[in-house]
């Protein structure tokens, strides 16, 4: 599969010409604003910087979808939802393989939301804080899931993404696992491989 990664939480999956498009956002710092097309769209929470919908031009492929998509409620903040609502994970299954984006996760997974997504293929995690969990609880809930590969997002990297959030370096350089970085930034396929980070180029196209 073929994924794109065009900053802050967004994501496009391209599985033979079907394309699904997460999170897409506007007014990101340093990131240009989401602009592309897709057969389906997916949003985790009604904010500006991942529900940019208007971005993304609808573009049936008349392929079959090949996702399998199911969600879990959680919530933006660490007091229920009550300092900025409720937040979708969006749990995403094709080829026996499953990735699971936590959208902007406020909150250290408990032990059921876990068991859910445990040892998944592929988790797609904010580390940033402010808004979401922070590098701290970032690495506790990787602890407790147990993926195969993560792709950290929502954080700040350079002239990237907004001032308040936590450093990428200061999430890696906490990592026992191999770090890979993508070069290409048109699309990158996950390595071969087990325990690993990726970093994925951004894709200013």
């Amino acid at each position: 599969m073929k994924i794109t990664y065009f900053g802050h939480s967004c994501f496009r999956f391209d599985e033979d010409g079907y394309k699904l498009v997460i999170d897409p956002f506007k007014d990101v710092d340093g990131y240009n604003d989401v602009k592309t097309s897709a057969d389906m769209v997916l949003v985790s929470h009604d904010h500006f910087d991942h529900n940019a919908v208007s971005g993304v031009k609808r573009k049936v492929s008349g392929k079959e979808n090949p996702f399998n998509i199911t969600m879990m409620q959680t919530f933006h903040d660490e007091n229920m939802g009550q300092d900025r609502g409720k937040n979708l994970v969006h749990i995403i299954s094709v080829k026996d393989k499953t990735y699971v984006h936590l959208g902007d996760l406020g909150h250290v997974l408990n032990d059921k939301q876990a068991s859910y997504i445990k040892n998944c293929y592929c988790l797609m995690i904010p580390i940033g804080g402010t808004y979401t969990v922070d590098i701290e609880k970032a690495w506790q809930i990787i602890e407790k899931v147990n993926p195969q590969i993560v792709i950290p997002m929502h954080y700040k990297n350079g002239k990237y993404g907004f001032s308040v959030l936590e450093n990428l370096s200061d999430f890696l350089v906490k990592s026992k696992r191999k770090i890979a970085v993508t070069t290409n930034s048109e699309f990158f396929e996950l390595p071969d491989g087990d325990n690993m980070i990726v970093v994925p180029a951004v894709f200013e196209g």
